[in-house]
């Protein structure tokens, strides 16, 4: 090769690898997102197939990474505007409402299998823990869920002579 046609080669050679390397870089937010995906999607299965126990610890992944999320959030919250922060605090938002309903669905689907103490467990679980303002609609949806199955299955009061 000339030396003109050598240095084209080499310039070409430098821009495909760093496309190539651009490619590879990890996007550690989406890599997250699809995570949260896949556990919501492995729990959806597990209970489809019978699967309790293993829906509820893809569920636990779920909020264990909300809970990750959350800690990161609150020591980066002194970078206000930050694109970080941002992303992670929408990231949490996502897999805390995902988890959430999660529980929800698991209350349901205890409750069709008449399983009912495993029902109202579960929708209690939804009301203590998830407290903030914006968990409000998972909260009411619960407790109307707890009244449905009062309907169900009513409370037996036992009373002592």
């Amino acid at each position: 090769m000339t030396r003109p046609q050598c240095a084209s080669y080499w310039s070409m050679v430098l821009v495909a690898c760093s496309l190539i390397l651009a490619n590879c870089a990890h996007d550690t937010y989406q890599e997250r997102a699809n995570l949260i995906k896949t556990h919501t999607g492995a729990f959806y299965d597990n209970l489809k197939s019978n699967r309790v126990e293993s829906a509820i610890r893809d569920n636990e992944q779920i909020e264990a990474m909300a809970s990750e999320m959350g800690n990161t959030v609150r020591t980066r919250a002194g970078q206000q505007g930050s694109t970080t922060v941002e992303r992670e605090f929408a990231l949490m938002k996502t897999a805390n409402e995902a988890a959430a309903t999660n529980w929800l669905a698991l209350g349901q689907y205890f409750a069709i299998k008449r399983q009912y103490p495993q029902a109202r467990a579960t929708y209690r679980r939804v009301i203590d823990t998830y407290t903030n303002p914006t968990d409000r609609p998972h909260r009411e949806q619960a407790l109307r869920a707890l009244r449905d199955l009062d309907m169900l299955d009513p409370p037996t009061t036992t009373t002592t002579p």
